[in-house]
């Protein structure tokens, strides 16, 4: 397999396998447009637009790393700038797509130009991951403001009352290893009530935590039955959550690929429907027992 075969086979993959978990890194649920990072075409050093596919492998790399910045460069050009590549950091691949005039004889013997095709891969690194850039480089574009959602304060004051590390990032979820939720700022959302929705998503996972309710139903990897398991009392929880709280519970786009997991599982065990539900209630009443605690009272005392 040679180097334009082996990135196609690797988008591809990518967008399929994306696409099979409903989990789709170019096209994110809440509304990017919000996010200091906001969503445009990323750009090579001389600040013009990349095209084609090389749009959708850029976006990708970035939503999954983390990067804010809409430059990208090789090393070359970064080292042209007077500046050098994190040690460490691994680039992105793109494609370089031209045509080159090859002389060659036609049937009838005459000599004609014919342009022939070609392709290549170089790699880029996102400015996030250089050293040293002119500082137009580390700028992003400006945040929208304008009628973004306001945090509303009962449910502030709930989630606080949980002790849970709820840090800024730029996707929801929940790290399990490290104990901490992780949520796109409220403004990239389209209405605060869609905000406190994925954040009962993940608060109900966050529930499952060794020190808590030690909810482990010996998930492996993605999209086994234990996943199913726990996903399906995420969902179950988030909704019993919005019926108590007020908020209405919204579905996320990735929650298409989770239905297709339960299915099969459902499947499998017709009781886990019941199972989940119990889980996702004991879930939800946990939330509720820590709003009698005092603020400064830690979560595992319980």
């Amino acid at each position: 397999m040679n180097q334009t075969d082996d990135i196609y086979t690797r988008i591809t993959n990518k967008i399929l396998a994306d696409l099979e978990k409903g989990e789709l890194t170019w096209r994110k649920p809440w509304n990017r447009a919000h996010l200091p990072e906001n969503v445009q075409r990323p750009l090579r050093a001389n600040g013009i637009p990349y095209t084609g596919i090389n749009v959708i492998a850029l976006w990708m790399s970035g939503v999954e790393n983390g990067y804010q910045l809409p430059h990208w460069m090789t090393f070359n050009q970064a080292k042209s700038l007077k500046a050098s590549i994190r040690k460490g950091e691994k680039g992105s691949q793109v494609i370089y797509a031209d045509q080159i005039t090859k002389e060659e004889e036609n049937k009838e013997g005459e000599k004609e130009a014919v342009r022939i095709p070609f392709m290549k891969t170089y790699t880029v690194f996102n400015a996030s991951q250089i050293e040293g850039l002119p500082q137009q480089f580390y700028e992003t574009a400006s945040q929208v403001t304008d009628n973004a959602p306001q945090r509303i304060a009962e449910l502030e004051l709930f989630f606080a009352r949980t002790k849970a590390d709820i840090r800024q990032g730029h996707k929801a979820a929940y790290h399990s290893i490290d104990d901490y939720v992780m949520m796109p700022p409220i403004e990239s959302f389209l209405s605060a009530k869609d905000y406190y929705a994925v954040l009962g998503h993940e608060m109900t996972h966050w529930t499952k935590h060794p020190t808590r309710l030690n909810r482990d139903f010996g998930r492996k990897q993605w999209g086994d039955e234990g996943y199913a398991k726990e996903e399906m009392v995420a969902e179950l929880g988030a909704c019993f959550l919005a019926a108590d709280l007020g908020f209405e519970p919204m579905p996320e786009e990735k929650h298409a690929a989770y239905i297709q997991s339960w299915l099969q599982a459902l499947q499998d065990d017709k009781r886990l429907i019941f199972t989940a539900a119990s889980h996702a209630q004991k879930a939800t009443e946990y939330l509720h027992r820590l709003q009698n605690l005092p603020l400064s009272k830690k979560n595992n005392d319980l």
